[in-house]
């Protein structure tokens, strides 16, 4: 749950920043919003899931 949240966050500052910067219109924003709600609910999920766990845990391994 944690990851979920977190990764829902980080996505969420992603997508303001390109509002911002890069010029992303709202309409953009909520489409990619869409996208997202809507993939959640296909067979890919899992994998993409799967996908976000293992890189949040290699980027979780990496020490400095």
């Amino acid at each position: 749950m944690v990851l979920s949240v977190s990764g829902v966050v980080l996505l969420g500052v992603i997508v303001v920043l390109f509002f911002r910067k890069d010029g992303l219109k709202v309409s953009h924003a909520v489409v990619c919003g869409l996208f997202g709600f809507y993939l959640s609910s296909t067979a890919v999920a899992p994998s993409i899931a799967a996908g976000g766990q293992s890189l949040a845990e290699l980027l979780g391994g990496i020490s400095f």
